[in-house]
């Protein structure tokens, strides 16, 4: 039997891609270890063994979220900008300065 396939689906944006690993270590690359579990695939467009990271869980609210700065940003964990938005006075003033440059998401 096959295994099912792998989908990322980010929450906000429903951005959708097949992913590869879900993790902070993916076992193609050796040497990277990332601050956050993450939704990686391998780079399609690296001969070597590289990666590319899709999104990550929301450390509020656990939605997934892709990397687009208009679905997430990572300060110290992952967030999306729902959550940014309800705690943003939680965050640097460089913080709350950039994710008011961000248009609001429908």
């Amino acid at each position: 039997m096959s295994e099912p396939e792998k989908v990322f689906l980010c929450s906000l944006c429903n951005f959708s891609i097949k992913y590869d690993f879900f993790g902070n270590k993916p076992p193609f690359m050796k040497s990277l270890i990332v601050l956050e579990e993450a939704y990686f695939m391998k780079d399609p467009f690296s001969e070597s063994t590289k990666a590319v990271i899709l999104g990550a869980h929301c450390s509020c609210c656990q939605q997934a979220v892709c990397v687009s700065q208009t679905c997430s940003l990572f300060y110290t964990k992952r967030f999306c900008l729902p959550c940014v938005r309800k705690n943003i006075e939680e965050f640097p003033v460089e913080i709350q300065k950039e994710v008011a440059k961000i248009k609001e998401s429908a």
